[in-house]
């Protein structure tokens, strides 16, 4: 059973009934919308999961942030923490990135201590354990592949993100393509490298069918990677971004027949100008699937911004129609992210998440910030406190500024147009 199949068949899951009243939809809404392939609910049968979440048409823009631990450092103890910044932030889904250390060790701890959906990249694990038991990547059966997919998913992994479209045909196109920056997907680094290497064709993508039986059994989510998703805006949109992005659209529908649910990943670096018809392209060639963009970052030129950079893609891709934020931090380009860097990030991307709410029409966006407007006219700072996206941020710039006056704030003090234009327009009128 998936929640696919059970779409299919009409019946209501307990879970699309919890995202229903957390999205204030319909759940027959909901679940039509997942037998269409519209909507996901990332939810391994093997986890219980405290947080339920739906990503797709005509619910909340979500939000995700990327932890794990690197090579250059291996602390399992600080990569919780992370977790626990990023819950208390407001993420909707984490991935595990890690790269260094006890992989499986590491991936069951954030698991066991996540009660948001949780994501990986099991290539990355099958890569380092071929170079650790065997001294190479190019040495890896593709065999590793799967039973590292299998090994995460009875862990209870709910999504998983497959290079499935890194092919010998669409590397081919890239190599032609002339790219500056090639390819910036570790993921899609490994299996290119391996590939190359034996002359053979992406495992994912040639025995695509065992993928759908191990995700089907689990209920695992198939996020389909672009391993080819450019890295510089100088190759946004090419051959190869877009060859890749049709077949995922057609893996997508084989999925679907096996009552597996998908999402598409998506670029990257692309300029402000061709995120819209980005979103576009992935709406129409991967059949309205949820579309999961990385950023986008829309210039290449701020490192140590890039969570503001990647925040201001992310909105007009909201905007646009994309379903879900992957959150980029002030690190980005840079380092490992700190604690504060993963705050920084996740509040920046939420930010961007309901402006392109408010600009879709979702349901609560709009009223979210009509109260606000409604409370800064009264002056009530205890309530819009409240209302912030940070609410403790919001009041540690309060509490350290204090004003003359305790109904305004330091920026106008006793000139506040709004004070002033209270007492002309509505005299005895109290705040």
């Amino acid at each position: 059973m998936t929640q696919l199949s059970e779409a299919k068949k009409g019946v209501i899951t307990p879970e699309v009934r919890k995202v229903a009243k957390e999205e204030s939809l319909n759940p027959d809404f909901i679940s039509e919308r997942i037998a269409k392939g519209e909507i996901i609910i990332p939810n391994n049968i093997k986890h219980n999961l405290l947080k339920i979440k739906a990503i797709g048409s005509n619910t909340r823009t979500k939000v995700n942030t990327n932890i794990g631990t690197s090579t250059d450092s291996i602390d399992l103890s600080y990569e919780l923490k992370k977790l626990k910044v990023a819950i208390d932030a407001g993420t909707d889904t984490v991935m595990d990135l890690s790269t260094g250390g006890d992989l499986d060790k590491t991936r069951r701890s954030i698991l066991n201590s996540s009660p948001v959906p949780l994501g990986t990249v099991p290539i990355y694990q099958a890569a380092i354990e071929t170079i650790a038991e065997k001294g190479a990547l190019i040495k890896m059966d593709k065999d590793k592949i799967f039973e590292v997919i299998e090994r995460q998913a009875e862990d209870g992994i709910d999504f998983a993100t497959v290079h499935c479209g890194v092919t010998r045909a669409s590397l081919e196109r890239l190599k032609k393509e002339g790219r500056i920056t090639d390819i910036v997907s570790r993921g899609g680094a490994f299996l290119v490298t391996w590939m190359v290497a034996n002359d053979k064709e992406n495992p994912l993508y040639e025995d695509y069918e065992r993928l759908l039986e191990i995700a089907k059994k689990y209920d695992l989510t198939l996020s389909l990677g672009d391993g080819f998703r450019p890295g510089c805006l100088a190759d946004s949109t090419d051959r190869a971004q877009i060859q890749e992005l049709i077949l995922l659209g057609e893996l997508a529908k084989r999925a679907w027949e096996e009552d597996v649910q998908v999402m598409i990943e998506g670029p990257g670096h692309i300029p402000f100008n061709e995120v819209k018809a980005n979103v576009l392209l992935e709406k129409k060639l991967c059949h309205n699937a949820p579309f999961y963009i990385l950023g986008p970052v829309v210039t290449d030129i701020a490192p140590g911004y890039d969570h503001i950079t990647s925040a201001i893609g992310g909105a007009y891709a909201a905007s646009s129609g994309a379903d879900f934020l992957c959150y980029v931090t002030p690190a980005e380009h840079l380092r490992l992210p700190t604690l504060k860097d993963v705050e920084e990030g996740v509040m920046a991307t939420r930010v961007a998440a309901h402006i392109g709410d408010i600009s879709k029409g979702i349901k609560g966006a709009l009223e979210w910030d009509l109260k606000m407007a409604k409370m800064r006219e009264k002056r009530d700072w205890e309530k819009q406190i409240k209302l912030a996206i940070n609410p403790p941020l919001a009041r540690k710039m309060r509490e350290e500024s204090k004003p003359h006056l305790s109904d305004v704030c330091t920026m106008c003090g006793e000139f506040c147009a709004l004070k002033l234009v209270e007492e002309v327009l509505r005299p005895g009128k109290k705040g």
